[in-house]
């Protein structure tokens, strides 16, 4: 039996740079492990029994990067097999995408941003739905850093992302540096975003750095340490609807272990201040 990540963990991304200082970190170093089956699939040798030997001791979350939920292509069923059997194998707690498409032919990483609009919400539910059929499991879903929106919106970018939940029977996987992201570059309120947001979908966080190109413009890179005014979100997100599963994530530029500990151990701090103030474990509004 699988059994679901306690609200109060933290956890780092399995990036195969930290393979062997996650393998030889002490005991509680962190609560668990989230990779992208897209770069894992296939994978064996050193590096395959590494990530079997990481998957064994600690609980692993997996976030997809090249499904194309949004997409116009039809999903490759062929590679939802793949990723079933990998989250079969490595008793995967949870499994994520991003509300998102991927450009060109194939699987891409380049993450595009979907037109908020009630055809779009029917397209992207109706995929989401065949992807939790294929899958055997529940998924969330992540809403996603844009620069351009796309003509025609008839909703804003939260009436989007509740209506795809509620259409699509799914979880959310809120980002709060996305949602900084957008919030600046968009010029919304990211406090009222994340209040709109539902309680009970919420099924974890990813908390991340981005690039400050201007006073109104932030890039999100995964690439530098977690800033102030995401962390204070991060804190206001614990309020407003519970502790849930936190990622911290880094994709390159990587530090040493201890750093990314260091960080992490932020995170424990806002869990632990958000958990003793509500006096329960989690939001109460979850189900």
């Amino acid at each position: 039996m699988i059994h679901p990540l306690p609200d109060a963990s933290a956890g780092l991304g399995l990036r195969r740079a930290l393979l062997e200082p996650l393998r030889a970190a002490p005991a509680g170093a962190f609560d668990f492990l989230e990779c992208a089956p897209d770069n894992w699939i296939g994978v064996g040798g050193r590096l395959g029994e590494a990530l079997q030997d990481l998957s064994a001791r600690h609980p692993l979350t997996c976030h997809g990067l090249s499904l194309s939920l949004g997409g116009l292509e039809p999903l490759d069923e062929v590679f939802l097999e793949k990723t079933r059997r990998f989250l079969d194998r490595h008793r995967a707690v949870l499994y994520s995408e991003h509300l998102s498409s991927c450009t060109g032919e194939g699987h891409l990483y380049d993450l595009m941003p979907l037109p908020f609009t009630a055809e779009s919400v029917r397209h992207v539910a109706a995929r989401i739905a065949r992807v939790q059929d294929v899958l055997g499991r529940r998924i969330a879903v992540e809403n996603v850093s844009y620069y351009a929106a796309h003509p025609g919106h008839d909703m804003d970018e939260a009436e989007f992302v509740l209506a795809v939940l509620a259409e699509a029977g799914c979880d959310l996987l809120l980002d709060v540096n996305n949602v900084y992201v957008n919030a600046i570059n968009h010029g919304y309120d990211a406090r009222a975003f994340l209040a709109r947001m539902p309680s009970a979908r919420i099924a974890s966080y990813h908390v991340a750095g981005h690039y400050d190109e201007a006073e109104d413009l932030k890039i999100d890179t995964h690439g530098a340490a977690v800033k102030d005014e995401v962390w204070a979100l991060l804190g206001e997100a614990y309020r407003l609807h519970g502790v849930r599963p936190t990622l911290l994530e880094r994709d390159f530029n990587l530090p040493p272990l201890g750093e990314l500990l260091q960080e992490l151990a932020r995170v424990r701090d806002l869990q632990a201040g958000a958990t003793s103030s509500s006096g329960v474990h989690g939001a109460a509004g979850r189900g």
